[in-house]
């Protein structure tokens, strides 16, 4: 039996995965789907999640193939308990993955800055199956991930908060 093999016209992307929530007990399993995607030894470093006791995060930068994000983000999404983000640059952009447990998970096309890309068709079904000024925004809102954001700024901003508390003392 032949042995499947990324074409080798496949780009390499550079990625950044962030956990910024995991229980404990998932933390090995989680090392495990990360090398079985990437297809490469890894081991994370984990840290307390101060936000959520008991829980832990962490952050990993990664150069694969592309599509590597997408792959993490499927594996990764078949756990309940997770808030993790997952993008993936190339030379014209990439995809951002976001996942909380309650919304579940964002697929985004993003410019080489990081900002969402919407397309033609996608504003114009927007448009299309709204019928108000207050249904276009909430539309435009879910095609743009809003929700998603506003959940995980919370764990963006987890560090900025420590320093902050730190000064103040």
């Amino acid at each position: 039996m032949e042995r499947l093999t990324t074409p080798s016209n496949r780009q390499q992307v550079r990625g950044f995965l962030t956990i910024h929530s995991s229980p404990s007990a998932l933390r090995h399993h989680i090392d495990w789907a990360i090398q079985a995607a990437l297809g490469t030894w890894v081991k994370p470093t984990w840290s307390p999640q101060p936000l959520l006791p008991g829980s832990y995060r962490t952050q990993i930068e990664f150069r694969d193939r592309e599509g590597a994000a997408a792959e993490l983000a499927s594996s990764l999404h078949s756990w309940h308990y997770l808030n993790f983000e997952v993008i993936e640059n190339t030379d014209n952009g990439g995809e951002l993955f976001r996942c909380t447990p309650e919304l579940g998970i964002h697929r985004s096309l993003v410019d080489q800055t990081g900002a969402v890309i919407l397309t033609e068709n996608q504003l114009g079904n927007a448009l299309k199956n709204s019928f108000d000024e207050e249904s276009i925004r909430e539309a435009i809102a879910a095609l743009l991930g809003s929700a998603w954001e506003l959940e995980l700024d919370r764990f963006r901003s987890v560090d900025l908060q420590e320093i902050a508390h730190l000064r103040a003392i």
